[in-house]
């Protein structure tokens, strides 16, 4: 059989659980909002079954719905799957912008990896998402987000850094370089494939071990700058394209949060502690898989240094928490304590596996972001939740509320996520960017496939290991 017939004949498998749970959706008295079935991009059996055993097990219908309309929205509107020079090729946009961000790729797919081993045509979809980060940290690894088409100029051309076709916006972030190798590490895992991580995925390991090396900035401000003429402050950097100063200590200068806003102490925690994470999965991989002790001796000793200097500059002391850690520094002495709802964020660092839920400065840390000492957690009337400078002062993040959950080890405080969440969605079923902490139907961005799916992750963890929540 070959590609083109296999695909199509798990796409007719899929189709008709698809109608299943569509009647099923009606029957419960909610209305049809997922994407009808002859519009959706990639059709995945086991993604189907996934949607039918929970819808079908759970007592609290409303959060069955939105799982449905949630769970498979990355793989019903934003990913194209193509073979491409007898490889496989997945592009996948965020949903409302027509650009490949390198976090929301890796994030977009992430709960899917534990269905591949009963999907082929699944993992071959993941590792064409591999394939295409690769290819991007090829083009440019100070990039954020890329065009399927990588002769397209892209509408920040006159952004003053060295834009190329093909970027969409080039915005360096720490997170950007992890995320990629976050998806590679664990595909491995599961699958034990190698294909993907060929000669071309070994240069694209160096050139981000090379970028981080430069943008600890030793024996100079590196190659990297970057200002845009706007309007918007955090659109724009400090220093002449450089950032604000901060001291070389080890630390990886990030010029822009995960949230694509620029920093304001160039040394972001929560990125630098991903880092660590990614570069010890990096020297592991390709160890086994390229026998490559060099390069593998290299990530360690990186992690290390980062590691270390995480301890000695990234934790300070908060008159009313304690010993905590801040969200950026600059290794002068001056911090800044709030968090973000995006992710690498200082609330998601157990999910990460940066630090264990228990750490202790961990523990302070989250009591601090989810009080009203963070600027931005939001309490409101219609919802308390983590928020960011992003979408601006009173707006809750869904991610946040969603990453809250998934790192909690308290079944009320799950509990409380999920109720906020099934009571924000403002009645269309999915999740959005941003809503108002007073009125849900305020929301920012009706498709964001991230949040979309990462709130089916969370329901699906739920429902693995907590069932009575969700009754």
């Amino acid at each position: 059989m070959n590609r083109r017939e296999f695909i199509r004949t798990t796409s007719l498998a899929a189709s008709a659980l698809v109608l299943g749970t569509s009647a099923r959706a009606a029957e419960a008295g909610f209305p049809v909002v997922r994407i009808p079935e002859a519009k959706r991009k990639f059709k995945s059996p086991a993604v189907e079954r996934t949607i039918q055993r929970v819808r079908s097990s759970i007592g609290n219908k409303e959060l069955g719905w939105m799982f449905e309309n949630c769970f498979p929205n990355t793989l019903d509107t934003t990913v194209e799957f193509e073979v491409l020079d007898g490889r496989p090729d997945t592009y996948v946009i965020t949903g409302d912008i027509d650009a490949m961000w390198l976090r929301d790729s890796t994030a977009q797919v992430w709960p899917y990896l534990p269905l591949m081993k009963e999907d082929p045509a699944l993992q071959q979809l993941i590792a064409g998402v591999i394939n295409r980060q690769t290819r991007c940290i090829l083009k440019d690894p100070y990039a954020n987000a890329f065009y399927k088409d990588e002769s397209k100029v892209s509408h920040w051309k006159s952004d003053l850094t060295e834009m190329k076709p093909g970027v969409h916006e080039r915005k360096w972030e720490i997170d950007s370089l992890c995320y990629p190798i976050r998806l590679a590490y664990h595909y491995w895992k599961h699958t034990g494939d190698t294909a993907p991580f060929d000669a071309a995925w070994r240069d694209a390991l160096r050139l981000t071990l090379q970028t981080f090396r430069e943008q600890q900035r030793k024996t100079g401000r590196g190659p990297y700058r970057f200002q845009r003429r706007t309007e918007t402050q955090t659109d724009t950097v400090a220093g002449r394209g450089y950032g604000n100063p901060a001291k070389p200590v080890g630390l990886i200068f990030s010029i822009f949060r995960p949230s694509d806003d620029a920093t304001i102490f160039p040394f972001l925690v929560p990125a630098n502690f991903f880092a660590v994470v990614s570069l010890r999965q990096a020297a592991e991989m390709v160890e086994t898989i390229h026998r490559d002790k060099d390069t593998a001796a290299q990530c360690r000793a990186l992690a290390g240094e980062v590691e270390q200097a995480l301890q000695r500059h990234a934790i300070v002391n908060h008159a009313r928490f304690g010993r905590v850690y801040a969200y950026e520094v600059d290794a002068f002495g001056n911090y800044y304590c709030i968090d973000d709802g995006n992710v690498p964020s200082l609330l998601s660092l157990p999910y990460l596996g940066a630090v264990k839920p228990g750490d202790r400065v961990y523990r302070n840390t989250r009591q601090l972001v989810l009080s009203d000492a963070n600027p931005y957690y939001c309490q409101g009337k219609a919802a308390d939740g983590p928020g960011g400078p992003h979408v601006g002062m009173d707006m809750i993040w869904p991610l946040g509320l969603i990453v809250q959950g998934l790192t909690s080890t308290d079944d009320r405080e799950i509990r409380r996520c999920l109720v906020t969440l099934q009571k924000t969605h403002a009645g269309t079923g999915f999740m959005h960017e941003a809503f108002h902490k007073d009125d849900p139907t305020r929301f920012t961005r009706a498709w964001f496939a991230w949040a979309n799916t990462i709130f089916g992750e969370l329901i699906l963890k739920v429902f693995q290991e907590r069932p009575r929540l969700l009754d």
